[in-house]
């Protein structure tokens, strides 16, 4: 067998685990010395590079010192764990990843949970060693007691420490040493990090872990070879999820060096390889020996905990912006991802034109709607809702682990906004700059819109991470104050002054000479009823003078939403319209005489 290492780095968002993976790729000698190399070359996307977080696992190769280091990048927000959960599978070992800062997050304690049960022994890495107040001992403190927490076995609570700043390029086995390169990491990983077990004499099993499409040799599967070798052109059986066996043939192999893929005519357990020519192949299966067919154990992923309507845009202004509009192109569009992401789930509706999405969490769903509408899809979703389940006649429903960073003085302020959203204060640690960290156990629902409200409550300034903690008994109606909507009463261009005199109304979401039609929301209203306004009102041209009434006019700037503050926005009675250009809100039943129709309707069947 070839000198193999299979790593995976993991820790929470924004942590530095793509900035350590740029150093170790640049100092292994993997890209020449006339190559330029982006800053965080590990993060392809563009939506990756604009948020500076890691959406999608990747693979890379390094050679170092006669071995071949395959390391996985994984993403670091909770709503993407199905990615680190199958990844986990495909590794001997884990570099846990903590800002010397920030010390253990939210994120931190699930993947690190993960790993323990896949038997992974994690090498912790203490990055950011040279941020300003960093306290890297005292980190270490705090990831002994996550271990003890989490119910690590005593070879795993021997855990190696290596101490590096990612963004600098130097790596410490110990605080008091000099260095100035990553030698001493790359060093820890060959001394702790298992050899690949398997072997090559047996007959072929490799399990498949992600798979992409690609338009000139079609569907690529990635994962590990657990046992035996697998070759070019090779006759083997693919068993599938229900544990059907189809015959198959491999067309090409690829190999990693560095960020390239590099074909090969043959590869053996241990390797992470990427196979073509199998396009009936999804995530979990097993390819197999043709005359020996043994199955692997499937991927276990947790359930998703959210659910939104993703449907037809069927605004007047459908059309308009996007090339993929009909329930067929986003029916196709649905399936591709759910085929490839294991923790999305699609289910249809009695409507052709609306399915049922669920995931893990708001940005998973946020950031599938951000791809389809720069591919050019127009699209209308409902708010997020969370899935209950039944279980001995209890209904029980997703909580969640929230960790928030506040300044001192609005720490009363965010405890009383959570509490009545029947979040349960469980820590409080008061720090020495000014902040307190806050954590609470909150149900996912007292979740959904609290972010809008949280950075408005803290001026900008707090930080809120959560991620899933267990499901449990319901805790009862959540009582919302929320403000009512001004739904403009016409299609037509918006002019100043009729916004001007809607401004004492409440906060607008439009600007003049902007397009809306009848049933669009163009503002929040100042109290909780909804209340229907003409924002196409022009003034009436005279050639008489009016003291005073000539002035200009002056215009509080219009709220613009991001795409999952829009989607915490709404209520359950609106949509979101997204399409490449715009972003609107609107009511779900657009013409007002139909509202009321469907509200005393509703009232007689209450009655």
């Amino acid at each position: 067998m070839q000198k193999i290492k299979n790593i995976a780095i993991i820790a929470h968002v924004d942590h530095g685990k793509t900035t350590l993976v740029d150093a170790l790729l640049r100092q292994s000698g993997t890209f020449n010395s006339h190559e330029e190399v982006k800053e965080r070359v590990m993060d392809s996307n563009d939506l990756e590079r604009e948020r500076g977080i890691t959406i999608f696992s990747k693979n890379a190769s390094i050679k170092y010192n006669g071995y071949k280091i395959n390391i996985i990048d994984t993403p670091g927000h909770a709503d993407f764990g199905g990615e680190v959960q199958r990844i986990l599978k495909m590794v001997d070992s884990v570099l846990l990843l903590v800002d010397a800062f920030e010390g253990v997050m939210p994120q931190t304690k699930y993947v690190l949970k993960q790993a323990l049960e896949h038997g992974l022994n994690p090498i912790v890495v203490i990055n950011k060693i040279d941020r300003p107040n960093s306290d890297p001992e005292e980190i270490v403190n705090l990831v002994f007691d996550l271990f003890v927490e989490l119910g690590a076995n005593d070879v795993q609570l021997e855990f190696p420490v290596v101490y590096t700043s990612a963004k600098n390029g130097y790596a410490k086995k110990s605080l008091k040493d000099e260095s100035d390169t990553m030698k001493p990491l790359f060093e820890a990983i060959l001394e702790y990090v298992a050899d690949p077990s398997g072997d090559i004499e047996e007959d072929l099993q490799m399990q498949i872990m992600n798979t992409e499409y690609d338009e000139y040799v079609g569907k690529l599967g990635t994962g590990r070879i657990y046992n035996g070798k697998i070759s070019k052109n090779e006759e083997i059986v693919v068993i599938k999820r229900n544990g059907e066996e189809k015959k198959a043939k491999i067309g090409r192999i690829y190999t990693y060096d560095g960020l390239k893929r590099i074909e090969v005519d043959t590869a053996v357990a241990g390797d992470i390889v990427t196979i073509a020519g199998i396009d009936h192949i999804d995530i979990g299966e097993t390819i197999s020996d043709k005359d020996n067919v043994r199955q692997l154990p499937l991927i276990e992923i947790d359930e998703p905990t959210l659910s939104m309507t993703f449907m037809v845009n069927s605004s007047p202004f459908a059309g308009r912006d996007g090339k993929f509009v009909t329930s067929r192109n986003i029916l196709e569009r649905l399936q591709k991802e759910v085929n490839h992401n294991v923790s999305m789930r699609l289910e249809m509706t009695d409507s052709p034109d609306a399915f049922i999405v669920k995931g893990r969490g708001e940005l998973q769903l946020s950031i599938l709607l951000e791809n389809m509408r720069r591919e050019g899809f127009e699209i209308a979703v409902s708010r997020p809702e969370v899935i209950y389940k039944i279980k001995d006649g209890k209904k029980l429903e997703p909580i969640e682990f929230v960790t928030i960073d506040v300044s001192d003085d609005f720490v009363g302020t965010v405890i009383e906004k959570l509490g009545t959203r029947k979040g349960e204060l469980i820590s409080m640690e008061k720090g020495s700059d000014g902040y307190t960290r806050l954590e609470f156990r909150a149900p996912s629902r007292g979740l959904i819109g609290f972010s809008n409200e949280f950075l408005t409550e803290t001026r900008g300034t707090g930080i809120m991470n959560h991620t899933f903690l267990e499901y449990e008994e319901y805790k009862g109606e959540i009582v919302a104050s929320k403000k009512g909507a001004l739904i403009a009463m016409e299609s037509g261009t918006t002019y100043a002054y009729a916004l001007n005199n809607l401004q004492p109304r409440g906060i607008l979401f439009v600007e003049p000479a902007d397009e809306v039609y009848e049933g669009q929301i163009v503002g929040e209203h100042s109290k909780e009823n909804d209340l229907v306004v003409n924002t196409c009102k022009s003034k009436k041209l005279t050639n008489m003078r009016a003291a005073g009434s000539d002035d200009n006019v002056k215009l509080a700037p219009a709220k613009k939403f991001t795409l999952e503050l829009a989607l915490e926005y709404i209520k359950d009675d609106e949509l979101v319209e997204i399409t490449p250009n715009h972003l609107r809100l609107r009511k779900k039943i657009l013409l007002e005489q139909d509202r009321k129709k469907y509200r005393n309707m509703m009232q007689r069947s209450e009655i």
